[in-house]
């Protein structure tokens, strides 16, 4: 078969589907949500079952958006058994995919470059998609949708809205019914890779759909959204030239480590500094124990309920360190510069970029080689005992302040309770 043939498999309300896998429960009839109590009303849901979207109820809303008559079930996030799951369901694709034709793009959805198995199976693809969703259900009782495109982005996108009108939540686009279908499709948010701020920019020109952006000049397009338009251009066609051995081959240019929270509560200028240098010890320790070394530093302050518009920057280092000392001080003065001291905040993000070997690390003559090699020394010992004895082992006394998060988040996996 010359036409590729690629699919994108996603696993129904993950989250939530796990916990009534192993609660023998079905999530199309029972209410059950995903979210951390401890967090209050405002934590959101990480899923919410088939059943509650049924009642109107949107995904990824905050606990207390739920209406008030309705009842459910709260199950506290277990990270650890997300990701077990999720490998199980990898080992079930493998068993028909072999893993160069396997993209994983998140913990619940995966591409498939279908083409070459198509004949092996003697299937077509709408019958192969339904094996594979068969055999996942068959191994973890948890339910999938597919979309099946002659490119990434039709699968995604057939995935996305086509699969969500069909019986068996299995969608289908080529170029020509992308063209008759969803052209006139609203709201072109529902299009993958076009948010909000894109939908808002596009609404100026009085374009609403993709068949709009179709039709628009491409100078135009350039000039509004520079190189990103060639994707913008592309999509609205239905094209996209990027293959599964472009993805498994590609490497980015730059590098760069990052670190970031939503607190549990409102926190003052004081406090949020805490946890501030909690996280910079983190990372740093992370650069080290990658032998690498970073040129800058990056941080973003989120404040209570978005009202504010975040702050923060970046600022380049004298040289090219690993240093945590450095880095960390670094990171403070530009929080103390940038970061408004009368408002709660609610998300701290830092990072590290310009990443290198450390063996690129800047020497200069000012610098305490001695005083550099004890702490890099120190770093490498403290990464020891945690990798040998957990998390937290060996923690700075700054942790044990009552507004530190450290000690919590390090019984966490991907910022959620491990379970």
């Amino acid at each position: 078969m010359s036409e590729k043939i690629y699919m994108c498999i996603d696993l129904k309300s993950f989250f939530a589907s796990v916990e009534c896998a192993d609660k023998g429960l079905d999530p199309f009839t029972v209410n059950l949500v995903v979210a951390d109590p401890s967090r209050g009303q405002g934590a959101i849901c990480l899923a919410i079952t088939p059943a509650m979207k049924a009642l109107g109820i949107r995904n990824r809303c905050r606990v207390f958006e739920i209406p008030a008559g309705v009842k459910y079930i709260t199950a506290l996030p277990r990270m650890k058994r997300y990701m077990e799951v999720s490998a199980e369901i990898y080992g079930v694709y493998l068993r028909y995919i072999s893993p160069e034709d396997i993209h994983v793009y998140s913990i619940d959805e995966c591409f498939i470059d279908a083409t070459p198995y198509l004949d092996m199976y003697r299937m077509t693809p709408r019958q192969l998609a339904q094996e594979l969703m068969r055999a996942v259900f068959e191994q973890t009782h948890i339910c999938a949708t597919a979309g099946i495109g002659t490119n990434l982005f039709l699968a995604k996108v057939a995935l996305d809205i086509t699969a969500k009108k069909v019986p068996d939540h299995i969608g289908w686009l080529d170029e020509r019914t992308y063209r008759e279908k969803l052209w006139h499709h609203r709201p072109i948010t529902d299009f993958w890779n076009v948010g909000k701020g894109t939908a808002r920019r596009l609404e100026k020109y009085g374009v609403y759909d993709m068949q709009g952006v179709a039709k628009m000049d491409e100078s135009v397009l350039y000039k509004e959204f520079g190189v990103n338009a060639e994707f913008l251009i592309d999509h609205a066609h239905g094209i996209e030239p990027c293959t599964m051995q472009e993805i498994h081959s590609y490497q980015s240019k730059s590098r760069s480590l990052s670190n970031g929270q939503i607190l549990f509560e409102d926190y003052s200028f004081d406090n949020a500094l805490i946890v501030l240098k909690e996280m910079a010890d983190t990372l740093a320790l992370e650069l080290v124990e990658k032998k690498l070394a970073a040129e800058y530093v990056s941080l973003m302050v989120g404040y209570s309920k978005d009202v504010h518009t975040p702050t923060g920057g970046t600022r380049r280092l004298v040289g090219i360190t690993g240093s945590c000392r450095k880095l960390t001080d670094q990171l403070v003065q530009l929080y103390r510069e940038t970061t408004r001291r009368n408002l709660p905040i609610r998300s701290i993000n830092i990072g590290f970029g310009g990443i290198a070997d450390e063996i690129y690390t800047t020497m200069d003559l000012f610098m305490d080689h001695e005083a550099e090699e004890k702490e890099k020394n120190m770093q490498n010992a403290i990464i020891d005992i945690k990798k040998r004895f957990g998390k937290n082992a060996l923690i700075k006394a700054m942790s044990l302040q009552e507004k530190a998060t450290g000690i919590r988040r390090n019984q966490m996996v991907g910022g959620h309770n491990g379970g």
